[in-house]
């Protein structure tokens, strides 16, 4: 399992004028390699061993791309060939693809080292730092908030200037799988520890055990991120005011996806240290965001990555996550199995046929738990959540307490 550290760099002036400068080489690589690839015919194109062989000649050709270490030149050449592989599944799984694009000038912001180029020096005379060499970039020094692995266990480096002009260095280690706690047996999962999760809108998440999590308030980082767009709007483009102007744009921007992301990882460090079983359905993002209706709640609440992170990090605490088709979860009754149409707007659940009456996304969370256990052969269970001593009551968790203390139950 691949581990990856992100630490802010600092690099002087000099070297992040030589590292930018770098970059745009890559920039330029990477376009000429893209342009080769599609040069020959469908079904005769060049592999990356093969544009790995032209680069000696592109070299003799260009001297530009002799001046910037040769082991990253590879990683750019590769980093197209596994574009392409990613294109491949896509269309066989139904996507449309088009080719690979060109990057224009600024577009390319990073450039990565592959098992060697690098080093990292833990001994700087400097408490909470580390300083990273690249090869003929230089040394730069990276905040080490967490202890910086060494040298020798490093797999990858990525050196990367964000939009709002900071740097930062991903350092990618490999942890091995027998060092990762291991996920108990299926059939002998407490119901008490299982958890089913309705992903929503009024409420972030809504579980089993009838806990509704809000969705964050964005709508102060959305009004400055306006403010500084317009000021933006108003400077000459390309102008020096301009790009402080941009910066700026850049940093309120950040600020909401920064906001975003450290919500999700709170709440899905909560849900996998509490539960050995979390089932949370399925959703397919992206048809959601072609409609009007609630698009930008919906793009605000990124559950595609929040799926990601739920998977990852139920890996590093032995939790299984299940995900759940989630077509049905909403209209089935839970006590019954009937299904009743309702349309968003109504939110409670009331089963013409049995009676049963209750909130409509926790009866969906209950069916969610229900057919991740069945799933993952922990057995679909003859009494229901309901009747196993939860809370009758919503917790209702306000998203800024989540934010400030780190999980609900803080």
């Amino acid at each position: 399992m691949d581990v990856t550290l992100r630490c802010r760099a600092y690099p002087d002036e000099e070297t992040a004028s030589e590292a930018w400068r770098h970059i745009e080489i890559h920039r330029q690589i990477r376009n000429h390699a893209i342009r080769d690839y599609y040069s020959y015919d469908d079904g005769n194109r060049p592999t990356a061993y093969d544009q790995h062989r032209k680069l000696t000649d592109w070299k003799q050709r260009w001297p530009l791309f002799s001046k910037i270490s040769a082991h990253a030149t590879q990683q750019t050449v590769s980093e197209i060939h596994k574009n392409v592989e990613t294109q491949k599944g896509r269309r066989e799984n139904g996507h449309k693809t088009g080719r690979l694009k060109w990057q224009g000038s600024g577009e390319r912001r990073s450039v990565a080292y592959q098992s060697e180029g690098f080093d990292v020096n833990h001994t700087t005379g400097q408490d909470g730092y580390a300083t990273l060499r690249l090869s003929k970039i230089g040394y730069i020094p990276i905040r080490a908030y967490r202890e910086i692995p060494a040298t020798e266990n490093i797999k990858r480096v990525v050196l990367k200037k964000e939009r709002t002009g900071d740097w930062f260095v991903c350092l990618v280690t490999e942890r091995p799988d027998e060092d990762l706690p291991e996920k108990p047996d299926p059939s002998t999962l407490d119901l008490a520890d299982c958890v089913g999760v309705d992903l929503g809108i009024l409420s972030y998440i809504h579980t089993s055990d009838n806990t509704a999590v809000d969705m964050l308030d964005l709508s102060d980082e959305y009004d400055r991120y306006g403010r500084e767009q317009r000021k933006l709007d108003r400077k000459e483009h390309g102008s020096n005011n301009w790009e402080k102007q941009r910066q700026k744009v850049a940093t309120a921007k950040r600020q909401i996806k920064r906001k975003v992301l450290d919500y999700q990882h709170k709440l899905t460090t909560w849900l996998v240290r509490e539960y050995d079983l979390v089932a949370v359905e399925d959703l397919d993002v992206k048809p959601m965001l072609e409609t009007s209706q609630n698009a930008k709640n919906k793009q605000d609440a990124a559950w595609s990555r929040f799926l990601d992170l739920l998977e990852y990090k139920a890996d590093l605490h032995g939790t299984h996550v299940v995900r759940v088709e989630p077509a049905g979860t909403t209209k089935e009754c839970l006590e019954c199995g009937v299904e009743t149409s309702k349309p968003l707007w109504i939110r409670e659940h009331s089963c013409p046929a049995c009676g049963h009456t209750e909130d409509r996304d926790l009866n969906a969370a209950k069916n969610i738990l229900s057919c991740g256990r069945s799933q993952i052969g922990a057995g679909r269970s003859e009494s229901t959540p309901v009747q196993t001593a939860l809370p009758t009551g919503t917790l209702s968790v306000p998203a800024k307490r989540v934010v400030e203390a780190g999980s609900p139950e803080a």
